[in-house]
């Protein structure tokens, strides 16, 4: 018998949701993430729950509870209940009808094996009761404990079902994987089989789960991998898996943490398949800067000067120079000693620009040592 012992799970609120459910005489089992990353010692985010109580029953009983309700999926069989300030995502043992590669049509179901059927990885398929004794309907315990990313039943139906899957199975390599005893066979060939089918999914679903991907602790094997596959060059035609592993390296060395776009910056590729913000457009390509060290810290701040020297480092294949973050902090504190007005009158409008344009430049180069009389005489 296996069992979880957690702080959510032994916590009053979710005690209270699951007794909400119990008395009533319905099943209450917490799934997915927080089961699957309680086993494995990970921090649990969200707290999701299957049951055979139908969403308006949910509603009832919760409300009845005292409980604040909130309609997150009620097409799809879920409500949010919010106990104690944690919110609790319950939704109804589901089996799939139809699907199209997207999204499927589902139906209520009765038992917890054909909720399991319907998901994507044996990891995911495991069940946790109040007390935290684990329910396994598929078999997914073993493949936990060993690391290996498995699909349900028939790897290339689930695929088919949705081919984000293929994207989530190279995120869940790159995260809980065993890389040392390699990708599942079956999973792999099934993956490669079905590239194509990416090209179906939204940009944002694309983008969401490409960057989930890219903030793993070390996702370059899965992304190595899921070039072997054809899948990057679905998603991101012309990017560069190899050079990846040499910014976690550099990562390492400078002590950078983990950043999916400064992941994405290093890959390169054509990013028109994706949806980016605004604020991360910009961000990539202050990553093409051809500025050094100092201009980078001064007109882009610490972060993103460190940022683009990684990526740079990284791109040609050498190390982080040793004195780049002294360098980087010291030109993000500087201060441009001139101003508009020390040029007035004598100089306006584009003109004046450009010579302020000008002295900036000769002041950076020299590495903020020229003093404002020094930029004076010269212009």
């Amino acid at each position: 018998m296996t069992r979880i012992d957690a702080p959510w799970l032994n916590g009053a609120a979710a005690q209270a949701i699951c007794a909400m459910l119990t008395d009533a005489g319905y099943q209450a089992w917490f799934v997915g993430g927080c089961v699957r990353n309680a086993l494995m010692g990970a921090p649990v985010a969200d707290l999701d729950l299957s049951t055979d109580a139908l969403p308006d029953v949910v509603t009832r009983l919760a409300n009845a509870a005292g409980f604040a309700v909130v309609p997150t999926g009620i097409a799809h069989g879920t409500v949010t209940v919010i106990a104690q300030n944690t919110p609790f995502e319950i939704t109804t043992f589901r089996r799939d009808v139809a699907t199209d590669g997207r999204r499927a049509t589902v139906a209520f179901a009765d038992n917890i094996r054909d909720d399991a059927r319907r998901r994507d990885f044996t990891m995911n398929a495991l069940y946790a009761g109040s007390d935290g004794i684990v329910a396994d309907p598929l078999n997914g315990l073993p493949d936990l404990h060993a690391r290996r990313i498995r699909f349900i039943e028939d790897a290339d139906q689930r695929i088919k079902e949705d081919y984000l899957r293929i994207l989530r199975y190279f995120r869940f390599y790159a995260w809980y994987g065993d890389v040392e005893a390699g990708p599942d066979p079956d999973a792999l060939a099934a993956c490669a089989g079905n590239v194509e089918g990416l090209q179906t999914l939204s940009s944002e679903r694309t983008t969401s789960e490409l960057l989930k991907l890219l903030a793993a602790p070390d996702p370059a094997p899965a992304v190595a991998t899921m070039a072997a596959t054809g899948a990057l060059a679905q998603i991101l035609p012309g990017a560069n898996a190899a050079v990846l592993a040499v910014l976690v390296h550099v990562e390492t060395q400078a002590g950078l943490p983990p950043d999916p776009l400064r992941r994405l910056a290093v890959l390169g590729g054509d990013l028109s398949a994706l949806r980016l913000s605004n604020s991360a457009k910009k961000y990539l390509d202050q990553m093409r800067s051809a500025h050094d060290a100092g201009a980078l810290g001064y007109y882009f701040g610490v972060q993103v000067a460190l940022d683009a020297l990684a990526v740079r480092a990284a791109s040609l294949g050498i190390e982080l120079d040793p004195n780049t973050a002294e360098i980087v902090n010291f030109a993000a504190d500087q201060v441009f000693p001139l101003v508009a007005a020390d040029l007035m009158p004598r100089l306006q409008g584009p003109a004046l620009g450009q010579a302020l344009t000008t002295a900036k430049e000769r002041w950076i180069a020299s590495g903020f040592t020229l003093t404002k009389a020094e930029l004076l005489r010269d212009l």
